[in-house]
């Protein structure tokens, strides 16, 4: 008998301590963020998190350093690890919080987030129906994912799920042919310029959502506090513009915090240019303060893609746009431009067809984003990073004189060769897509044309010119640009 008690005593006490040990492991959760094969940010203090059991020890040790905390109350834990310098070699990860769990492969380097809608999800691969290859030209994206792609170069694609409270993802992966075929074609090949210049790892997180608008991507928190759209956030849930705020935000961004990364990249708008929105400018504020708070990385950089031509005038939405439309929504872009550490790329010389809402030649849309990074990020010297942008403009008789910045080595007209992917310049070709108009506000097509870092604009019909506008159409696909290939950035102006 006292065998038998002594027996089942002892068969209780395994099985106990097998159920306690499998509970002390199964508490130990990471976000999805944090898996094997990740790139964790280099030169910056580095964020690594989780819950457990309130109440116990939790060691994260990673590259000779063994940090340490007790889990709180709710079990929530974060360490934080010292900077790191960049790091081809792959490591492991410990994380002990009762029992080992390791994440392995893991790199130091450079990560960026790549956000918008459908512009910036369009696949390296074109399977799906609503996205059209390049009707000229090879598609350098399809050679690029068939053959792996960038082995320096990791990935985070995160799921179009409004799951909660963690994002839906399968991990970060190591480029391969099936890991690149769906991820960002954008968003890879600011990746690719950057890793090749830099000589440094790149982590790259996908999160975007074809389609959707700003406020999606913004906290309802952030419209409740602004001055601007408190009033409308008052009522409860929180509506702007008649669209749910912080639907994408609380479960494919939110959960992403506070990992630790350099910057955010954003190809967005088309959504807000259809319902011809007048506070863009102010959104994308709120927009990058939210996520600048939630990584905290107050001097974030966000580097952004304006929308390219379309035909808005042919759609059937609730608003009738007229050619303008568009021009005038990215003029609010440009606005974007006045907020610390941002940059716009133009896109307008990347059109096939402007009825196809979806420009196809994202490798050049990501290098002219690495650009702004390259030399606003990491200081490389000597670099043309933007295209024109209007400065002043003088009135010279019959004649207006513009002057710009970001001229580079000199002013061109020229065109983006998608059968070489080359950029070319087309001398003595006239300028395209210059208007002017008097005090009668009528404008008129205009002749442009170069005379050194200067352009001069005029039109028989407007003796006395006090306006100009270029590019101020949805279908314009101008040809003024600097030598270096980046197009002029549409703009308006008047003499005051």
């Amino acid at each position: 008998m006292i065998k038998h008690s002594v027996r089942y005593l002892f068969t209780g006490f395994l099985l106990f301590s097998l159920m306690t040990s499998h509970i002390v492991n199964a508490s130990l959760h990471l976000p999805n963020v944090l898996s094997s094969n990740m790139v964790l940010q280099r030169d910056k203090p580095v964020a690594i998190w989780g819950t457990a059991d309130p109440g116990i020890p939790v060691h994260v040790r990673f590259a000779g350093q063994d940090k340490s905390v007790t889990t709180s109350p709710d079990g929530k834990w974060l360490v934080t690890l010292d900077a790191m310098p960049a790091s081809f070699e792959p490591r492991d990860m410990a994380i002990l919080a009762g029992k080992d769990t390791t994440l392995t492969n893991i790199l130091v380097g450079e990560v960026w987030l790549c956000g918008g809608q459908s512009n910036m999800e369009y696949p390296m691969r074109i399977g799906l129906k609503k996205y059209k290859a390049p009707k000229r030209g090879a598609d350098l994206a399809d050679t690029e994912w068939k053959s792996g792609g960038n082995t320096h170069i990791r990935l985070l694609r995160i799921e179009k799920k409004n799951s909660l409270p963690d994002c839906t993802t399968n991990g970060w992966t190591a480029c391969a042919d099936s890991t690149l075929a769906p991820f960002s074609a954008a968003g890879y090949y600011f990746g690719k310029h950057l890793q090749e210049v830099l000589n440094v790892p790149v982590g790259l997180i996908s999160s975007n959502w074809g389609g959707s608008r700003i406020e999606r991507w913004t906290p309802a928190s952030a419209y409740e506090q602004s001055p601007l759209f408190a009033a409308e956030a008052a009522r409860k849930p929180v509506y702007i513009d008649q669209i749910d705020a912080g639907l994408h935000y609380n479960s494919m961004i939110a959960p992403l915090a506070p990992y630790t990364l350099r910057g955010f990249i954003w190809y967005q708008g088309e959504s807000n240019a259809m319902i011809h929105d007048a506070n863009y400018a102010e959104k994308t504020q709120l927009l990058l303060n939210a996520w600048r708070t939630a990584f905290q990385n107050p001097d974030a950089p966000f580097y952004y893609v304006q929308i390219a031509p379309y035909y808005y005038t042919k759609r059937k939405d609730k608003l009738a746009h007229t050619p303008e439309t568009m021009a005038e929504f990215c003029e609010l872009q440009t606005k974007c431009l006045s907020i610390p550490g941002t940059g716009q790329a133009i896109v307008t010389d990347l059109v096939d067809d402007p009825s196809n809402i979806h420009p196809s030649y994202k490798w050049e849309v990501g290098r002219r984003l690495s650009l702004w990074a390259l030399a606003r990020t990491y200081g490389q010297q000597g670099l043309v990073y933007s295209g024109p942008q209007y400065k002043a403009m003088k009135v010279k008789g019959i004649r207006l004189e513009l002057t710009f910045d970001y001229v580079g080595n000199g002013l061109v007209a020229g065109r983006h060769n998608a059968e070489t992917n080359a950029f070319e310049v087309v001398s003595d070709a006239p300028l395209t897509w210059f208007e002017v108009a008097g005090k009668d506000g009528v404008f008129h097509a205009a002749v442009a044309m170069i005379r050194g870092d200067k352009v001069l604009v005029s039109c028989p019909e407007v003796k006395k010119p006090v306006q100009v506008r270029f590019a101020w159409n949805e279908t314009a696909m101008p040809n003024l640009f600097n030598r270096e290939g980046l197009p002029a950035v549409p703009f308006r102006a008047s003499k005051r």
